[in-house]
């Protein structure tokens, strides 16, 4: 399969991450020589150096062989135009990421009339996944999520405080129904395997048959949670804080942005109804204070600062507000994330390329999926007789901590595996894995090999 991105910025970069471990032909295109020769030495991809908006270009790259085209720049009507020019010369499937709020109005016209596949607002999807904790509390519809006779549940562990102290092996042989797929701790969620311990503040996904989920279900009381997101604080007026104060200004919520470009909050004041922009340095602990941070029900930090919003987050946690959640996208701050007590954080990166990567390998590969909590994905895979997972018994795939596979159904048979499972021709194996880490499942995916030949 041939994909090209254009543009080696952050997302461009993400992709050729998560797309050199399967079965693909990947072509990457900027107009920074430097940064492609540096790229080409780490990742097996053919580099271009040129505009990607030139019809000359596209034409050099045979883009008319192109299965998917994303367009991913850091201008919006660059990717618009290069999406556009690439799909009326014959590739197959073209993206664009498209971020400032004035197309958002006219997503419909764009697609059509330049006739887009698909545009990415990765501003867009990091504020829906926000606005899905605040005002959904991210319970899984009503705090179970189903697929045919499997079902997750997700629950604070007080409320089954008889596996609290356990590990993973010890609550298998207590509930060997049950096998834990998933949990949240200080912001962060964990693929927990074999030796690690369930904790009092740990929120648990758990996956098994549906019969026996739902009276579980009964016990745990997980019932959906309305919210109580009343009063928010955002700090930054960017384009993740324009869109999430939009949207939950709509909702009813009273929402205050603190943004320190005085341009900026005359822009947000006259796009934004019953919403106060107040033009500060949100990193001013006195301001906040002063701006009632302690009568918060939510604050949220989505600065272009990665430390700014984690310091300003870790604050807000210690004045006792209940929800915390804060934008950053650098992988290096992973450890420290997990120690600061954040209620949750999210990678826009990681939530964009998820998305993507649904649309690369289609509804043939990937079944159905789901997001949690913005940091790991559920998804359905089809397991057909070509891809490497095929016949081999789990312990022998070597998983890493990120990934776990949680429920396999066979026919009308639902199998919860351990390492001797062995993964059948037909079989629909629902698999765990860390957002951040998602092509590892490419690897998983990728067509086996006789002698060097894919079969």
């Amino acid at each position: 399969m041939k994909i090209v991105i254009l543009g080696a910025g952050k997302l461009g970069l993400r992709l050729v991450e998560a797309l050199t471990d399967g079965d693909y032909e990947i072509t990457l295109v900027d107009n920074n020589e430097d940064k492609l020769n540096r790229i080409a030495q780490q990742y097996d991809v053919m580099t271009v150096t040129g505009d990607a908006k030139t019809v000359e270009l596209l034409k050099e790259i045979d883009v008319d062989e192109t299965d998917f085209l994303f367009s991913v720049t850091t201008s919006d009507d660059t990717n618009i135009l290069a999406a556009s020019f690439a799909k009326n010369l014959g590739a197959k499937y073209v993206a664009a990421r498209v971020r400032e709020p004035e197309h958002m109005g006219q997503l419909g016209f764009i697609r059509e009339h330049y006739k887009i596949d698909m545009l990415v607002n990765p501003d867009l999807l990091i504020s829906g996944e926000i606005y899905r904790y605040l005002i959904e509390k991210y319970t899984l519809s009503n705090g179970i999520y189903t697929f045919d006779k499997i079902a997750l549940i997700e629950f604070d562990a007080k409320k089954l405080p008889e596996v609290i102290g356990n590990s993973l092996i010890e609550f298998r042989s207590k509930m060997p129904e049950f096998l834990i797929i998933g949990i949240s701790r200080n912001g962060k969620i964990i693929i927990p395997h074999g030796s690690d311990e369930i904790k009092e503040d740990d929120m648990i996904y758990l996956i098994g048959e549906k019969e026996e989920v739902f009276k579980l279900s009964k016990k745990v009381h997980s019932k959906f949670r309305h919210a109580d997101a009343r009063r928010v604080m955002i700090i930054g007026g960017g384009k993740t804080g324009y869109y999430l104060a939009e949207r939950l200004a709509e909702y009813g919520s009273d929402v205050k942005i603190i943004e320190n470009d005085r341009k900026r909050c005359h822009y947000l004041s006259n796009k934004l109804s019953n919403v106060m922009v107040i033009n500060g340095d949100g990193a001013n602990i006195q301001l906040l204070v002063d701006e009632d941070l302690d009568r918060m029900d939510a604050f949220v930090t989505c600065t272009g600062f990665d430390e700014e919003n984690l310091l300003l987050a870790l604050t807000a946690a210690n004045h006792g507000v209940e929800d915390v959640i804060s934008k950053v996208s650098h992988e290096s701050y992973k450890e420290l994330i997990s120690k600061l007590g954040i209620d949750i954080v999210l990678n826009p990166l990681d939530i964009s390329v998820s998305f993507i990567l649904r649309a690369i390998r289609g509804s043939h590969r990937v079944l159905s999926s789901v997001l949690l909590q913005g940091q790991a994905e559920l998804m359905e895979i089809f397991a057909s007789d070509r891809i490497t997972m095929v016949g081999k018994a789990i312990k022998d795939l070597h998983l890493p901590d990120y990934a776990i596979i949680a429920a396999i159904r066979r026919g009308t048979e639902t199998i919860i595996p351990d390492g001797n499972t062995v993964i059948q021709d037909g079989d629909r194996v629902i698999l765990v894995c860390l957002v951040s880490e998602i092509g590892y499942i490419e690897k998983l995916m990728k067509p086996q090999t006789r002698l060097g030949i894919s079969r």
